[in-house]
């Protein structure tokens, strides 16, 4: 039996808690005092003592989230906002946030995305860990795979991905790497089916073990929620089996955005992203570039159309209605491809949706988001906390 949900019943029963959930929210003073209670202060009786120190804040809450992967997951999670000792107003704050996640598709995911910046940005250590177990639909390789492929899969999944980046010439440019070790183990197929049979790298698992040049530029004013400034960050993967890995490939990854207020009123923000994801040598499948996700390409099934090359772009309008509530709608294209000369923009794939927000902490712009999006012949919910990108 698929653990793919019947959306009908999903949609009835999101659009209630998310009814619900703005319903309770819209008592502002509830969900302030809500968010206090959950919020611990580790260094406020040295920052009363000096008051040129930031005042840390390690927020913790149940998660709910919801994607069309994961159905709905529910959990716990924190997020660490600090400045080491000595950084003043030019360095912006770091960010650790961990989360553990159980979904009603018996998905269990750990997951911290971190951005930690030294005194006065002189480095910048980001990356990724995250340890999952998760069954997930699988349709073939390929721009055009039809949805009579689906079928059903589970894997282990252990992460980690640790960047140490230095500034370099100017304010903002950083250069520097590190290493990713992508484990998938404990792969379960279905009989019989193309996972099974087509002999493709990766199919009953894989590890990757490799070094990562990395560029980042990073202008943002806020690292949550930007209103302005540009972030690029540019990696390049060699995985070698002597390495560790059990195969030989590289991957080159851009990620573009921008941000910046049209208008007078900073409440008005456009904001725009361009993401890409190049694959060369024999290549594991949990490495394929993978269209669709809560991030881009919002409203499809993450992984619903795998390949070596992913292209995608999307824009968002994000205004404040009144006081902590706000709107955003976005729209974008995408598609992947087995070869870069197959790129045919004519062909790309839409992605359009909106969304609403409710502002969870006013001084780094945390808010929790519910977006919905559409594609061709598709449609998403998503919850979660923060932006998209």
């Amino acid at each position: 039996m698929k653990y793919k949900p019947r959306h009908l019943m999903t949609y009835k029963f999101l659009l209630f808690l998310f009814i619900l959930c703005f319903a309770f929210l819209s008592r502002g003073q509830l969900i302030r005092e809500a968010v206090e209670f959950l919020t611990i202060e580790p260094n406020k009786r040295a920052v009363e003592e000096d008051p040129t120190l930031y005042l840390s804040k390690i927020i913790v809450s149940p998660v709910i989230s919801y994607s069309p992967e994961t159905s709905l997951g529910m959990g716990f999670g924190a997020k660490y906002l600090f400045k080491f000792k000595g950084s003043g107003a030019e360095t912006r704050t770091s960010n650790v946030p961990l989360s553990f996640t159980y979904t009603l598709n018996n998905q269990f995911v750990f997951f911290s995305g971190f951005e930690v910046f030294t005194n006065q940005e002189r480095y910048v250590i980001e990356g990724n860990i995250i340890y999952r177990r998760f069954p997930q639909l699988y349709y073939d390789v390929g721009r055009d795979t039809p949805e009579s492929n689906e079928e059903e899969y589970s894997f282990q999944q252990l992460l980690i991905e640790p960047i140490l980046l230095k500034r370099a010439i100017f304010r903002y440019l950083f250069l520097g790497g590190g290493i990713r070790i992508n484990d998938i183990s404990r792969v379960d197929v279905e009989e019989d089916g193309s996972l099974e049979d087509n002999n493709r790298t990766g199919e009953r698992g894989s590890t990757s073990i490799g070094g990562e040049f990395a560029l980042l530029y990073d202008s943002r004013d806020k690292i949550l929620t930007a209103s302005n400034g540009w972030y690029a960050e540019f990696t390049f993967g060699v995985y070698e089996e002597s390495l560790g890995s059990t195969s030989n490939f590289r991957l080159t990854r851009l990620d573009l955005r921008h941000f910046f207020t049209p208008f007078k009123d900073r409440n008005d923000v456009l904001a725009f992203q361009f993401k890409t994801q190049f694959s060369n040598g024999d290549t594991p499948i949990s490495e394929l570039a993978r269209l669709g996700s809560d991030e881009i390409m919002r409203g499809y099934y993450e992984g619903r159309f795998i390949d070596n090359h992913l292209i995608a772009f999307q824009a968002e309008y994000r205004k404040t209605i009144k006081g902590a509530v706000g709107l955003i709608v976005f729209a974008g294209m995408g598609d992947v491809a087995n070869k870069v000369s197959d790129f045919d923009i004519t062909r790309f794939r839409p992605s359009y949706g909106f969304g609403l927000r409710y502002l969870l902490d006013a001084k780094e712009d945390l808010n929790l988001r519910f977006d919905w999006g559409f594609g061709d012949n598709t449609n998403n919910f998503y919850l979660n906390i923060s932006e998209a990108f």
